[in-house]
């Protein structure tokens, strides 16, 4: 007796997914984007423009540091520390 309980309820349950199925919404398809390849080929050489421009900053500066270094007209002074600095 419990074994037909059991064999109806699995069948109801089966035709319930059979009708969700069948009449049920769409199921929805995972969409992924598509690389736009141009535009990431455009971001990557505008970062090395702006890369490329910092390092002629620093270059320009190194040869303003050479040319001061190679001058001979650097002084250091070394000065004593204050008593009211701390150490």
């Amino acid at each position: 007796m419990t074994s037909h309980k059991i064999l109806t309820a699995v069948l109801v349950l089966q035709i319930f997914t059979l009708l969700n199925q069948w009449f049920g919404g769409p199921i929805s398809t995972a969409r992924g984007q598509i690389p736009d390849a141009g535009a990431q080929q455009l971001q990557i050489i505008d970062e090395l423009k702006a890369n490329n421009d910092l390092l002629k900053d620093v270059d320009d500066k190194l040869d303003k540091m050479i040319t001061i270094f190679q001058s001979g007209k650097l002084q250091v002074a070394v000065s004593k520390p204050d008593d009211t600095q701390e150490k």
